[in-house]
């Protein structure tokens, strides 16, 4: 329980603080061609966890790392279906995104790339 505020979250809430593990899981869940937004995935972690909110904080560090080592991977030759899909939370233009080491456009390229994907297989 928070006993100050914190990141906009008020005194007396109850905290969720994820692990890299715990939102990768989360991110790897999300189906092909479907985005959430990071308010979403903190949302749904805080309820999953019976908490009133997740860490802003501390989620956004985690889906940077996140969003590295999946960019790593694929620099070394994985698929994008081989890493955590990043780009489903990651927003292009974000204040995360811009610290990428990929391109902003990237993102949204993935994006509209499993956006088709999904189109074709509904088709």
């Amino acid at each position: 329980m928070l006993n100050t505020d914190f990141a906009g979250i008020r005194a007396g809430a109850m905290l969720y603080v994820a692990t890299p593990e715990i939102v990768a899981h989360y991110i790897s869940g999300i189906p092909a061609g479907e985005v959430r937004d990071i308010i979403r995935l903190r949302r749904d972690l805080a309820r999953q966890n019976k908490a009133d909110a997740t860490c802003p904080v501390s989620t956004a560090i985690f889906l940077r790392q996140i969003a590295e080592k999946s960019l790593a991977d694929m620099q070394a030759g994985a698929t994008p279906s081989a890493v955590v899909p990043f780009w489903r939370v990651i927003e292009p233009g974000s204040k995360i995104a811009k610290r990428l080491s990929c391109d902003d456009d990237w993102i949204g390229h993935q994006r509209r790339l499993e956006a088709a994907d999904g189109e074709a297989a509904g088709d």
